[in-house]
């Protein structure tokens, strides 16, 4: 699996019409067919970040990232 920095991470916010990504877990999967993350926004929080503590505020499940390809792991 492709190891991806969170500087790597950072730049796929969606910002530059470009992939966008997130993390989850030290997952980083990619967003860029959602329709909730055009952009790089979803509600209050951005693309290009690891999202691990605000999914407890989310109204869904960790289940959702079963919709979307892990493409790499975040790494120091």
């Amino acid at each position: 699996m492709r190891e991806i920095t969170r500087s790597q991470l950072a730049l796929r916010n969606g910002q530059d019409k470009d992939d966008i990504w997130i993390a989850y877990q030290g997952r980083v999967y990619d967003v860029t067919i959602s329709r909730m993350w055009r952009d790089g926004k979803h509600y209050e929080h951005w693309a290009g970040q690891d999202l691990t503590d605000e999914l407890p505020d989310a109204p869904h499940t960790e289940k959702v990232f079963e919709r979307f390809s892990q493409i790499g792991i975040l790494v120091p």
